[in-house]
Protein backbone atom coordinates (compact mmCIF):
# COMPACT_ATOMS: atom_id res chain seq x y z
CA UNK A 1 0.00 0.00 0.00
CA UNK A 2 1.73 3.15 -1.34
CA UNK A 3 5.09 1.31 -1.17
CA UNK A 4 4.76 0.49 2.55
CA UNK A 5 4.99 -3.16 3.55
CA UNK A 6 2.89 -4.13 6.57
CA UNK A 7 2.87 -7.15 8.85
CA UNK A 8 -0.34 -7.73 10.85
CA UNK A 9 -1.28 -4.11 10.38
CA UNK A 10 2.12 -2.79 11.45
CA UNK A 11 4.83 -1.25 9.27
CA UNK A 12 7.52 -3.81 8.41
CA UNK A 13 11.06 -2.47 8.76
CA UNK A 14 12.81 -5.72 7.85
CA UNK A 15 16.54 -5.82 8.61
CA UNK A 16 17.22 -2.10 8.14
CA UNK A 17 19.15 -1.28 11.31
CA UNK A 18 19.18 2.40 10.42
CA UNK A 19 15.35 2.62 10.31
CA UNK A 20 15.05 0.50 13.46
CA UNK A 21 17.41 2.83 15.31
CA UNK A 22 15.54 5.93 14.11
CA UNK A 23 12.21 4.50 15.31
CA UNK A 24 13.60 3.51 18.71
CA UNK A 25 15.25 6.89 19.07
CA UNK A 26 12.02 8.72 18.17
CA UNK A 27 9.87 6.69 20.57
CA UNK A 28 12.34 6.64 23.47
CA UNK A 29 14.47 9.81 23.39
CA UNK A 30 11.72 12.23 22.37
CA UNK A 31 9.29 14.00 24.71
CA UNK A 32 6.67 11.46 23.57
CA UNK A 33 8.89 8.56 24.54
CA UNK A 34 10.01 10.19 27.77
CA UNK A 35 12.91 7.76 28.24
CA UNK A 36 10.47 5.06 29.33
CA UNK A 37 11.65 1.61 30.34
CA UNK A 38 12.19 -1.25 27.91
CA UNK A 39 8.68 -2.73 28.34
CA UNK A 40 6.82 0.56 27.85
CA UNK A 41 9.03 1.53 24.90
CA UNK A 42 8.49 -1.91 23.36
CA UNK A 43 4.69 -1.63 23.65
CA UNK A 44 4.75 1.84 22.13
CA UNK A 45 6.86 0.69 19.17
CA UNK A 46 5.04 -2.57 18.40
CA UNK A 47 1.73 -0.76 17.97
CA UNK A 48 3.15 0.82 14.82
CA UNK A 49 6.18 -1.16 13.65
CA UNK A 50 7.60 -4.65 13.48
CA UNK A 51 10.93 -6.24 12.63
CA UNK A 52 12.72 -9.48 13.55
CA UNK A 53 14.12 -9.71 17.11
CA UNK A 54 12.43 -6.42 17.94
CA UNK A 55 12.10 -7.12 21.70
CA UNK A 56 15.80 -7.95 22.05
CA UNK A 57 16.81 -4.85 20.07
CA UNK A 58 14.63 -2.54 22.18
CA UNK A 59 15.90 -3.99 25.46
CA UNK A 60 19.50 -3.52 24.35
CA UNK A 61 18.81 0.02 23.11
CA UNK A 62 17.17 1.11 26.38
CA UNK A 63 19.84 -0.59 28.51
CA UNK A 64 22.54 1.37 26.66
CA UNK A 65 20.75 4.74 26.90
CA UNK A 66 23.23 7.06 28.67
CA UNK A 67 20.52 9.54 29.69
CA UNK A 68 18.57 6.82 31.50
CA UNK A 69 21.72 5.60 33.25
CA UNK A 70 22.55 9.10 34.45
CA UNK A 71 19.09 10.33 35.42
CA UNK A 72 17.23 7.28 36.72
CA UNK A 73 17.46 5.46 40.02
CA UNK A 74 18.85 1.97 39.59
CA UNK A 75 16.07 -0.37 40.73
CA UNK A 76 18.26 -3.35 41.48
CA UNK A 77 19.76 -4.67 44.71
CA UNK A 78 22.66 -2.57 45.99
CA UNK A 79 25.67 -3.34 43.77
CA UNK A 80 28.67 -5.02 45.35
CA UNK A 81 28.87 -7.42 48.27
CA UNK A 82 29.64 -6.07 51.73
CA UNK A 83 33.37 -5.92 52.53
CA UNK A 84 33.80 -4.98 56.20
CA UNK A 85 37.11 -3.69 57.49
CA UNK A 86 39.39 -6.23 59.15
CA UNK A 87 39.04 -6.80 62.89
CA UNK A 88 42.05 -5.17 64.68
CA UNK A 89 44.46 -7.25 66.77
CA UNK A 90 44.13 -5.13 69.92
CA UNK A 91 42.51 -2.06 71.40
CA UNK A 92 43.18 1.42 69.99
CA UNK A 93 45.02 0.00 66.98
CA UNK A 94 42.36 1.42 64.63
CA UNK A 95 40.09 4.33 65.52
CA UNK A 96 37.29 6.02 63.61
CA UNK A 97 36.63 9.75 63.72
CA UNK A 98 33.71 11.95 62.73
CA UNK A 99 32.03 15.24 63.62
CA UNK A 100 28.51 15.96 64.89
CA UNK A 101 27.75 19.42 63.54
CA UNK A 102 24.81 21.78 63.42
CA UNK A 103 24.32 21.81 67.20
CA UNK A 104 22.99 24.89 69.01
CA UNK A 105 25.66 27.03 70.65
CA UNK A 106 26.37 25.86 74.20
CA UNK A 107 29.03 27.66 76.26
CA UNK A 108 30.67 28.68 72.93
CA UNK A 109 30.67 25.05 71.65
CA UNK A 110 28.62 23.95 68.65
CA UNK A 111 30.25 20.74 67.45
CA UNK A 112 31.36 17.33 68.80
CA UNK A 113 34.36 15.28 67.68
CA UNK A 114 33.55 11.57 68.06
CA UNK A 115 36.47 9.12 68.38
CA UNK A 116 35.69 5.38 68.54
CA UNK A 117 38.03 2.43 69.05
CA UNK A 118 37.19 -0.18 66.43
CA UNK A 119 38.14 -3.12 68.68
CA UNK A 120 36.68 -2.28 72.13
CA UNK A 121 34.06 0.15 70.75
CA UNK A 122 35.08 2.55 73.52
CA UNK A 123 34.29 6.14 72.56
CA UNK A 124 35.37 9.66 73.44
CA UNK A 125 33.20 12.72 72.79
CA UNK A 126 35.14 15.99 72.51
CA UNK A 127 33.36 19.34 72.30
CA UNK A 128 34.71 22.07 70.05
CA UNK A 129 33.48 25.12 68.21
CA UNK A 130 33.42 26.37 64.64
CA UNK A 131 35.52 27.47 62.93
CA UNK A 132 38.23 24.95 63.77
CA UNK A 133 41.40 23.95 61.93
CA UNK A 134 43.17 20.64 61.43
CA UNK A 135 45.81 21.74 63.95
CA UNK A 136 43.16 22.45 66.61
CA UNK A 137 41.54 19.04 66.06
CA UNK A 138 44.95 17.35 66.27
CA UNK A 139 45.69 19.14 69.58
CA UNK A 140 42.32 18.08 71.00
CA UNK A 141 43.04 14.50 69.96
CA UNK A 142 46.37 14.66 71.81
CA UNK A 143 44.75 16.14 74.94
CA UNK A 144 41.81 13.72 75.16
CA UNK A 145 42.77 10.47 73.39
CA UNK A 146 46.51 10.20 72.81
CA UNK A 147 47.39 10.75 76.49
CA UNK A 148 45.20 7.74 77.39
CA UNK A 149 45.65 5.29 74.53
CA UNK A 150 48.65 6.36 72.49
CA UNK A 151 48.85 6.78 68.72
CA UNK A 152 46.80 4.37 66.57
CA UNK A 153 48.13 2.56 63.53
CA UNK A 154 45.21 3.75 61.40
CA UNK A 155 42.47 6.38 61.56
CA UNK A 156 39.27 5.84 59.57
CA UNK A 157 37.29 8.94 58.67
CA UNK A 158 35.08 10.47 56.01
CA UNK A 159 36.37 13.10 53.58
CA UNK A 160 35.73 16.13 55.75
CA UNK A 161 37.90 19.10 54.74
CA UNK A 162 39.78 18.77 58.04
CA UNK A 163 40.80 15.18 57.31
CA UNK A 164 41.73 15.94 53.69
CA UNK A 165 43.92 18.94 54.58
CA UNK A 166 47.66 18.72 53.93
CA UNK A 167 48.46 19.57 57.55
CA UNK A 168 46.37 16.68 58.90
CA UNK A 169 47.81 14.19 56.43
CA UNK A 170 51.41 15.31 56.95
CA UNK A 171 51.00 15.30 60.74
CA UNK A 172 49.92 11.68 60.90
CA UNK A 173 52.29 10.64 58.14
CA UNK A 174 55.18 11.79 60.34
CA UNK A 175 53.72 9.87 63.30
CA UNK A 176 53.43 6.68 61.24
CA UNK A 177 49.62 6.58 61.33
CA UNK A 178 47.73 5.54 58.20
CA UNK A 179 44.75 7.68 57.22
CA UNK A 180 41.89 5.66 55.70
CA UNK A 181 39.16 7.84 54.17
CA UNK A 182 35.83 6.49 53.02
CA UNK A 183 34.30 7.26 49.65
CA UNK A 184 30.95 9.03 49.30
CA UNK A 185 27.88 7.09 50.48
CA UNK A 186 30.06 4.20 51.67
CA UNK A 187 28.89 3.58 55.26
CA UNK A 188 30.62 0.21 55.57
CA UNK A 189 33.90 2.10 56.04
CA UNK A 190 32.97 4.45 58.90
CA UNK A 191 29.43 3.30 59.66
CA UNK A 192 30.52 2.53 63.23
CA UNK A 193 31.02 6.22 64.00
CA UNK A 194 27.76 7.17 62.28
CA UNK A 195 25.93 4.71 64.56
CA UNK A 196 27.61 6.20 67.66
CA UNK A 197 26.64 9.70 66.46
CA UNK A 198 22.98 8.68 66.38
CA UNK A 199 23.20 7.29 69.92
CA UNK A 200 24.78 10.50 71.25
CA UNK A 201 22.22 12.70 69.51
CA UNK A 202 19.33 10.61 70.88
CA UNK A 203 20.77 10.75 74.42
CA UNK A 204 21.19 14.51 74.33
CA UNK A 205 17.71 15.06 72.87
CA UNK A 206 16.18 13.08 75.74
CA UNK A 207 17.74 15.30 78.41
CA UNK A 208 18.07 18.77 76.90
CA UNK A 209 15.04 19.03 74.63
CA UNK A 210 13.66 21.85 76.81
CA UNK A 211 17.04 23.62 77.09
CA UNK A 212 19.11 22.65 74.03
CA UNK A 213 21.86 25.17 74.85
CA UNK A 214 22.91 22.99 77.82
CA UNK A 215 24.12 20.01 75.77
CA UNK A 216 27.82 20.67 76.51
CA UNK A 217 27.15 20.09 80.24
CA UNK A 218 25.71 16.64 79.48
CA UNK A 219 28.43 15.45 77.10
CA UNK A 220 30.62 13.83 79.80
CA UNK A 221 27.62 11.87 81.11
CA UNK A 222 26.72 10.91 77.54
CA UNK A 223 30.22 9.44 77.11
CA UNK A 224 29.95 7.46 80.37
CA UNK A 225 26.44 6.28 79.43
CA UNK A 226 27.51 5.05 76.01
CA UNK A 227 30.65 3.28 77.22
CA UNK A 228 28.77 1.47 79.98
CA UNK A 229 25.99 0.27 77.68
CA UNK A 230 25.81 -3.42 76.76
CA UNK A 231 27.19 -3.88 73.23
CA UNK A 232 25.83 -6.84 71.27
CA UNK A 233 29.03 -7.22 69.22
CA UNK A 234 31.15 -7.47 72.40
CA UNK A 235 28.59 -9.29 74.53
CA UNK A 236 29.70 -6.84 77.24
CA UNK A 237 29.95 -3.08 77.65
CA UNK A 238 33.02 -1.26 76.25
CA UNK A 239 33.81 -0.10 79.80
CA UNK A 240 33.90 -3.68 81.11
CA UNK A 241 36.01 -4.92 78.21
CA UNK A 242 38.54 -2.10 78.57
CA UNK A 243 38.88 -2.09 82.37
CA UNK A 244 38.06 -5.71 83.16
CA UNK A 245 35.17 -4.97 85.53
CA UNK A 246 31.70 -3.42 85.27
CA UNK A 247 31.13 0.16 86.47
CA UNK A 248 29.88 0.85 89.99
CA UNK A 249 26.39 2.28 90.22
CA UNK A 250 25.34 3.95 93.48
CA UNK A 251 28.52 2.63 95.12
CA UNK A 252 27.32 -1.00 94.83
CA UNK A 253 29.72 -3.71 93.67
CA UNK A 254 28.44 -6.01 90.92
CA UNK A 255 27.93 -9.68 91.71
CA UNK A 256 30.46 -10.80 89.10
CA UNK A 257 33.15 -8.23 89.93
CA UNK A 258 36.10 -9.63 91.83
CA UNK A 259 39.74 -8.57 91.65
CA UNK A 260 42.32 -11.17 90.60
CA UNK A 261 45.28 -10.82 92.98
CA UNK A 262 47.71 -12.82 90.83
CA UNK A 263 49.07 -10.58 88.06
CA UNK A 264 50.16 -13.47 85.83
CA UNK A 265 46.71 -15.05 86.06
CA UNK A 266 45.11 -11.69 85.34
CA UNK A 267 47.29 -11.17 82.24
CA UNK A 268 46.43 -14.66 80.95
CA UNK A 269 42.74 -13.99 81.46
CA UNK A 270 43.19 -10.66 79.69
CA UNK A 271 44.80 -12.35 76.69
CA UNK A 272 42.06 -14.98 76.60
CA UNK A 273 39.42 -12.26 76.70
CA UNK A 274 41.10 -10.44 73.79
CA UNK A 275 41.14 -13.63 71.71
CA UNK A 276 37.50 -14.37 72.54
CA UNK A 277 36.60 -10.80 71.68
CA UNK A 278 38.26 -11.14 68.27
CA UNK A 279 36.30 -14.32 67.60
CA UNK A 280 33.07 -12.64 68.74
CA UNK A 281 33.65 -9.64 66.46
CA UNK A 282 34.45 -11.90 63.50
CA UNK A 283 31.24 -13.89 64.09
CA UNK A 284 29.19 -10.70 64.29
CA UNK A 285 30.90 -9.36 61.18
CA UNK A 286 30.17 -12.53 59.19
CA UNK A 287 26.56 -12.53 60.35
CA UNK A 288 26.20 -8.87 59.36
CA UNK A 289 27.80 -9.58 55.97
CA UNK A 290 25.54 -12.58 55.22
CA UNK A 291 22.43 -10.54 56.05
CA UNK A 292 23.59 -7.51 54.06
CA UNK A 293 24.56 -9.58 51.00
CA UNK A 294 20.98 -10.86 50.71
CA UNK A 295 20.02 -7.38 49.51
CA UNK A 296 23.07 -6.86 47.29
CA UNK A 297 24.31 -8.06 43.92
CA UNK A 298 27.87 -9.06 43.17
CA UNK A 299 29.62 -6.68 40.80
CA UNK A 300 33.24 -7.07 39.72
CA UNK A 301 35.34 -4.64 37.75
CA UNK A 302 38.80 -4.72 36.21
CA UNK A 303 41.24 -1.89 35.71
CA UNK A 304 40.12 0.19 32.75
CA UNK A 305 36.37 -0.44 33.06
CA UNK A 306 34.26 2.70 32.69
CA UNK A 307 31.37 3.24 35.12
CA UNK A 308 28.92 6.02 35.93
CA UNK A 309 29.50 7.70 39.28
CA UNK A 310 26.45 9.14 41.05
CA UNK A 311 27.42 12.14 43.17
CA UNK A 312 23.98 12.31 44.81
CA UNK A 313 21.84 9.43 46.09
Amino acid sequence: MQGVIKYKGRIWLGHSTQLQHQVMHALHFSAIGGHSGALVTMIRIKKLFYWPHMRRNVQKFVAECTVCQQAKTEKVPYPGLLKPLDVPDHAWQVVTMDFIEGLPSSASYNCILVVVDKFYKYSHFIKLSHPFSALKVAKLYMEHVYKLHGMPQAIVSDRDKIFTSQLWQELFKLSGTELCMSSAYHPQSDGQTESVNQCVEAYLRCFIQTCPTKWSEWLALAEFWYNTNFHSALNKSPFEVLYGHPPRYFGIEGVDSCAIPDLESWLKDRQTMTELLQQQLLRVQQRMKSQADKKRTEHSFVVGDKVWLKLQP
